[in-house]
């Protein structure tokens, strides 16, 4: 008998899995329900790091962040084609490049970059070319990657040494893939469909056309984020959200109500930052009033695994009075939750009303109003 059980528990362990965590619980989310409110303080459960940047004539930024490792912040000027690299620790301005151009070692738009700083190479993603050019970090040319053209090539995330991970936006016209998540060579253009299963292929952009002009709409969403070393999966398709496991299994993590595939106009279920404690999305209704602004409405909510409830949340900054910090952002890496750019006219008008503290008060204190802007790191408390 005590064989039999030892058999029957090596076989449940095998099912479910030998990880050093356990097997996480499925939960639901009804995306139409209205949720009691949670608040909470950002820096309770995050770290805050605060970097003011360098400004000369030569770093003017007037884009995003791209990149971050330990030592350097990539940033991008998109239209003008500038790749700025700054010290992560000082904000000081390390080198600008600037390839943009039609010829075959050059970008038109730098729409992602993706530093390597073990093998100082930087991948551009190139989105109008529909290829990623590498360079070295001081921006010699290195090689290309093509990928297929029509491809909305989104994001470079790390998924091994080999590959990214990278996701291709369903619109109408763009019916290059079947598939959302792809994994995509570091060094040709070999690509990996990850299948996600769903009824029916929906897209989650809205388009409208006035005269000649084309108007588009979609969720700022990543549709992929991280949890304990895994990638999370949110297919708009898909009533469920899913675990990319290192074996390249998928497992069911959340499952959303009503089914998207049911729903007119749909609402769509994002997965933002997921920590031990708090599992942190937002759900985007597809509709957009265009004549008032693009963007689709949104409901952030947050899970709070230890009370195991659902609630539509507000997260506050501790350091900056009344500011309200968006959880559902796309992760940057490892380390970094996400990134924000605090503009010093904005942090100027606060601090004269008595609203900044710590730190952020301290940098402010010299600011001028024609600064860069401060980046703000979030990050996991470990």
């Amino acid at each position: 008998m005590k064989r039999k059980n030892l058999f029957a528990a090596a076989f449940l362990f095998a099912l479910t899995g030998c990880a050093d965590h356990p097997q996480e619980e499925l939960i639901t989310v009804d995306v139409t329900a209205n949720y009691p409110q949670k608040e909470l303080i950002l820096q309770d459960f995050m770290n805050v790091e605060y970097i003011p940047l360098e400004t000369t004539d030569e770093f003017i930024l007037q884009g995003k962040v791209a990149d971050i490792s330990g030592k350097r912040l990539i940033l991008t000027n998109v239209r003008q084609g500038e790749i700025l690299i700054f010290d992560r620790v000082t904000g000081k301005g390390l080198k600008k490049i600037n390839r943009q151009g039609n010829g075959p070692e050059e970008y038109i738009l730098p729409f992602n970059v993706h530093l390597n700083e073990e093998e100082t190479e930087m991948y551009v993603n190139d989105g109008p070319s529909s290829k990623i050019q590498v360079y070295d970090l001081e921006g010699v040319y290195k090689r290309t990657i093509p990928y297929k053209k029509g491809a909305l090539v989104t994001n470079l995330l790390d998924y091994d040494a080999d590959h990214f991970l990278s996701q291709d936006i369903y619109a109408t016209g763009n019916e290059t893939f079947a598939s959302t998540f792809f994994l995509m060579s570091k060094r040709d253009s070999n690509r990996i469909d990850i299948e996600v299963p769903f009824a029916k292929r929906i897209s989650p952009v809205i388009t409208k056309q006035v005269g000649d002009m084309i108007y588009g709409s979609a969720p700022k969403n990543s549709f992929i984020s991280s949890y304990r070393g895994n990638w999370v999966l949110s297919e708009p398709s898909s009533d469920t959200v899913y675990i990319h496991q290192p074996n390249a299994n998928l497992r069911p993590f959340i499952v959303r109500t009503p089914s998207v595939q049911t729903m007119t106009p749909e609402v769509f279920l994002f997965p933002g930052f997921l920590s031990d404690r708090f599992y942190f999305m937002q759900t985007v209704k597809k509709e957009c009033d265009f004549e008032k602004n693009q963007e689709m409405p949104t409901v952030d909510l947050v899970y709070d695994k230890q009370e195991r409830k659902m609630y539509r949340s507000i997260v506050y900054n501790a350091d900056f009075d009344e500011r309200k910090e968006d959880l559902s952002a796309c992760p940057i890496n490892g380390e970094v939750a996400y990134s924000v750019l605090l503009e010093p006219s904005y942090l100027l008008d606060a601090n004269e009303k008595g609203q900044l503290k710590g730190r952020l008060k301290e940098i402010t204190a010299n600011l001028k109003e024609e600064d860069n802007p401060v980046i703000m790191l979030i990050k996991p408390k470990e």
